[in-house]
C-alpha cells in the first residue's frame, strides 16, 4: 500500500501489529465475492476425498470461524457448548454482517476489546492497558477521536485527489511538448533534405552529421520525457491506492478501525513530495539553411540550433 521498506522486528513478522481494518476487508472479500455464484460447503470439500459424493452448496457463513457452510454442517456452529457462533446467511448483507460484528482485540490482550484512543501513543488501548501502562496518558473514547481523525483523513484525501489530478495534467502536458519536440525535429529533418538537394554531391557527409545530431537529440528528449513520465506513474500509483485506501476507511471502516490507522503522516509525505515539480524540457531546435547562392567551402548545408527551455517556460 505505501511501498515503504520496514524493518522486520527481531523477534519476526508475528510481533508486528495487527491490522484489524485490513483483515477485516480480507473477510469481507472473502464471505462476499462469491455471494452471486454457487460455492461448495468448505467443511464437506475437505472430506471430498475420502467420502465420495456430491459436495452439498454453500448457504450460510460463520463469521467466527470465517467459512462457507451448508445448512447440516452450520448446525453445529450454533451450538457450540463454549457459546453458540454467529452463523449468517451468505447474501448481500454478509459484507455489512461482518464489518458490524468484527471486533477490534487490543494487540496485547487479546481477549479485550479496545475502547480508549490515547493521543499521547496514538493507538487503540483496552482498559487493562489503560490502567498498567497509559493511565497518566492523554486519553479519550475512540469514537470521539475518530470523529477528529475522520475529518482529517477526508480532508488528506481530499488534497491526495488534488494532487492526483495535477500530475495528469502535467503528464498529458508533457506528452503534448513531446509530440511538438517531435513535429519541430520532422520539420528540421524536411528542410536539411530540401537544402541538401541543391548541393547533394558536395554535401552528403555534412547532411549525415547533422541527422545524426537530431537523432541523438531525439534520444536523449525521449529519455527525458519516459523518465519524467515515469516518475509521474510511480506517483499516481502511491497515490490513488492510498485515496482507496482511505474511502475504503472512511466508507467500511469503524471508528477503532479509523483510529488504528496512522495516515496522516503518509498523507503529508505523498502531498510533500510534489512530483509535478520534475518537468520535461525539450529544447527548442531550428535549422538555419545556408545561402546556396553564397555557399562557401564549409557549412554548404547549415547547422542546428538547439535553444535549452529553461524550467518555467
Amino acid at each position: 500500500m505505501c511501498r515503504k521498506t520496514f524493518q522486520i522486528p527481531s523477534d519476526g513478522l508475528g510481533s508486528l501489529q495487527h491490522h484489524f481494518f485490513i483483515q477485516q476487508l480480507v473477510d469481507v472479500r472473502r464471505a462476499s465475492s462469491e455471494e452471486f455464484v454457487e460455492v461448495s460447503c468448505e467443511v464437506c470439500s475437505e472430506e471430498s476425498e475420502q467420502h465420495l459424493g456430491k459436495i452439498p452448496t454453500a448457504i450460510t457463513y460463520c463469521v467466527d470461524c470465517n467459512q462457507k457452510l451448508c445448512e447440516q454442517c452450520s448446525r453445529p456452529h450454533r451450538k457450540w457448548k463454549g457459546g453458540a457462533h454467529l452463523v449468517k446467511p451468505l447474501g448481500t448483507e454478509v459484507e455489512q454482517e461482518v464489518i458490524k460484528l468484527r471486533g477490534s482485540s487490543c494487540d496485547r490482550h487479546k481477549n479485550k476489546q479496545v475502547e480508549l484512543y490515547c493521543l499521547d501513543c496514538k493507538k487503540n488501548i483496552c482498559l487493562v492497558c489503560f490502567a498498567v501502562n497509559h493511565r497518566d496518558h492523554n486519553t479519550v473514547e475512540i469514537p470521539e477521536a475518530a470523529e477528529a481523525l475522520r475529518v482529517r483523513i477526508s480532508n488528506d484525501g481530499d488534497d491526495i485527489l488534488s494532487a492526483v489530478s495535477a500530475v495528469h495534467e502535467q503528464s498529458e502536458q508533457t506528452k503534448q511538448d513531446a509530440a511538438k519536440f517531435r513535429t519541430d525535429v520532422e520539420n528540421v529533418q524536411k528542410l536539411v533534405f530540401a537544402t541538401g538537394g541543391q548541393v547533394k554531391r558536395t554535401v552528403d557527409k555534412q547532411i549525415g552529421d547533422i541527422l545524426q545530431q537530431l537523432e541523438s537529440m531525439t534520444s536523449e528528449s525521449d529519455k527525458q520525457k519516459e523518465s519524467v513520465l515515469e516518475k509521474y506513474q510511480l506517483a499516481l500509483v502511491s497515490m490513488e491506492s492510498f485515496h482507496t485506501y482511505l474511502r475504503e476507511l472512511l466508507d467500511k471502516g469503524r471508528p477503532s478501525d479509523i483510529t488504528a490507522c496512522e495516515l496522516h503522516d503518509r498523507a503529508n509525505e505523498l502531498l510533500n513530495n510534489d512530483v509535478t515539480a520534475v518537468k520535461y524540457h525539450p529544447p527548442h531546435v531550428t535549422f538555419t539553411p545556408a545561402d546556396v547562392m553564397k555557399i562557401k567551402s564549409f557549412d554548404f548545408i547549415g547547422k542546428v540550433s538547439v535553444t535549452e527551455n529553461q524550467p518555467g517556460m
